[in-house]
């Protein structure tokens, strides 16, 4: 597939770019310094991000194998050797502050039933309220943000946008919505959060 002028490869056991993640690659296609991405998936956001800005330090992670082996493939595919890969559940292997951290989450709510077998339903799976990974995320991701650092996180309209801003809030954040696009079945958001200084 095509997208922003990259050729990118997705075998079945990774998640395939929508919507939500050229949302994330589209506002964060500039943005300078020391860049986080957990989640890569195909690795488009960071791929995108290190070709338009080749002296970026970007580390780019997912939880499963499948997609860091992808992402790898496609990042040398599109002639693009300043990126980092790490495999690792959330924060559990990242050390150091970033200038920017990017999540596209899996954000649906999902019953038992709706699961899929193999570790692309890491992509999906958001428990039952849409908020199993994101709320783990929200707790930590603070101490991994330089101190004017940003976050750039996808946001549905399917599992409470309201507790998402209080929990930013409630940590000294100043957030906002840098774009939207509406679906038939939900609203997807970019929110952009910053410490107040």
């Amino acid at each position: 597939m095509e997208l922003f002028g990259l050729s990118l490869s997705v075998p079945s056991e990774v998640y395939e770019p929508a919507e939500d993640s050229e949302l994330l690659a589209f506002h964060s296609r500039n943005l300078k310094g020391k860049i986080l991405e957990i989640g890569t998936g195909s690795g488009l956001v960071s791929i995108l991000n290190a070709k338009s800005n080749p002296s970026n330090s970007i580390l780019a992670t997912d939880i499963s194998p499948e997609a860091i082996e992808c992402a790898r493939k496609n990042a040398e595919a599109n002639g693009v050797r300043s990126l980092t890969f790490l495999q690792s559940n959330l924060f559990e292997k990242i050390e150091g502050k970033f200038d920017t951290i990017l999540f596209n989450p899996p954000y649906l709510p999902t019953s038992k039933e709706e699961r899929i077998p193999g570790n692309l339903n890491y992509a999906f799976d958001g428990g039952e309220d849409g908020r199993k990974t994101l709320d783990i995320f929200l707790e930590e991701f603070d101490k991994f943000l330089a101190p004017r650092g940003r976050l750039l996180l996808i946001q549905s309209s399917l599992n409470s946008m309201e507790r998402t801003m209080l929990m930013l809030k409630n940590k000294g954040f100043e957030v906002h919505t840098l774009d939207q696009k509406p679906f038939f079945f939900e609203i997807v958001y970019l929110l952009e959060a910053y410490m107040m200084m």
